[in-house]
């Protein structure tokens, strides 16, 4: 039997979603979409796994580019984060914004590495897992 894409994603948000519940994962990302039709078509589905699951989600219409994964994974692309804590969101929009400060100062190269890193804790990845996903990403922003 062939699993649509849909069912495929709805699928993998569930189990995101079991995960930060359980305090596995600190926040979650839902798989990229291509458009934000696509990403909005999920989200009454979300809305009941959240409330299953007790946690929330916050709607990316800007995807967080870091050298943690590469560029094309996640460039103009829309998805979800899901998390339990808003201090955990308001570290993850504090991040963000880092980013784009550090670049605006022209000084992003000197940080970059420390903020993907920064995000991987957030997503709950180990420091091992982290450095594999750096060493194995060739696609970086410029």
């Amino acid at each position: 039997m062939k699993i649509d894409k849909f069912s495929y994603q709805l699928g993998a948000a569930d189990c995101f979603c079991e995960m930060v519940r359980a305090g596995v994962k600190r926040i979650a990302l839902s798989h990229p979409c291509d458009t934000k039709e696509e990403r909005d078509s999920f989200l009454p589905e979300f809305d009941k796994l959240c409330k299953k699951y007790s946690v929330l989600y916050y709607i990316e219409n800007d995807a967080f580019l870091t050298d943690l994964f590469p560029l094309s994974l996640n460039q103009g692309k829309y998805n979800v984060i899901f998390y339990q804590d808003e201090a955990v969101l308001k570290e993850y929009l504090g991040l963000k914004a880092e980013k784009e400060k550090a670049i605006a100062a022209g000084n992003y190269d000197d940080c970059r590495e420390d903020i993907a890193r920064r995000y991987g804790k957030l997503l709950s990845y180990t420091d091992e897992g982290i450095q594999r996903l750096l060493d194995a990403n060739r696609e970086v922003e410029e």
